[in-house]
């Protein structure tokens, strides 16, 4: 049978790691002066690109970690420091990218991962997924997936309305805002994982 506890406590999890409200403005800060058809198609490949990645870790997650000898802190810490490059080259100003692979890069790194699968939602996912009991436990942790990326694709597909409000300007303070938020996003990750190397070495 359907678990609604199981789908509510993994959906808000994904809610608060992925961050829906605050991955707008990141958003809109890197999708910036594409056409709209290009920002919208960005919009579902990085949450393709997400659900693809949570997918994955999902099913295999613990075995990959096993066989690859990578710790979750360490994964923590790798995305950080992904993160924050990524966040200084927003606050600096040095988002351009090569014209062949840019919309294609950013939809994917930092949009799709690290930014919506990341190491949080990743272990979240292998988690739930472990301890679900029965085929309605994983019927309602695969629910909790599909509806979370759902909302994710809504969000961003949708707040491309603000750029057209808030033209040029607004989108150059955004994309400062958005630097701004990703290296406190990044640092703390980091120092997520090095305390948890230092509690469990």
């Amino acid at each position: 049978m359907f678990d609604i506890a199981v789908f509510g406590s993994l959906f808000l999890t994904l809610f608060v790691i992925m961050d829906p409200p605050g991955i707008t403005p990141i958003f809109l800060a890197l999708t910036a002066g594409r056409p709209v058809k290009v920002q919208r198609r960005m919009a579902l490949q990085a949450v393709a690109v997400a659900f693809g990645v949570i997918a994955v870790f999902g099913l295999l997650g613990q075995q990959i970690l096993d066989y690859l000898h990578v710790s979750v802190p360490a994964l923590m810490i790798a995305g950080g420091l992904l993160l924050l490059l990524i966040a200084l080259d927003l606050l600096t100003g040095k988002t351009d990218e090569p014209t062949q692979t840019k919309d294609v890069n950013v939809a994917l790194v930092p949009l799709g991962m690290p930014l919506l699968a990341g190491p949080g939602a990743i272990v979240s996912v292998i988690l739930a997924v472990q301890d679900a009991e029965g085929a309605g436990g994983q019927l309602s942790v695969w629910s909790a997936i599909v509806a979370m990326h759902l909302v994710l694709w809504v969000v961003m597909r949708y707040s491309l309305l603000i750029i057209r409000v808030i033209k040029d300007g607004g989108v150059v303070l955004v994309t400062r805002l958005a630097g701004m938020m990703l290296s406190a996003i990044a640092v703390q990750q980091i120092i997520n994982g090095v305390t948890q190397v230092i509690q469990t070495s």
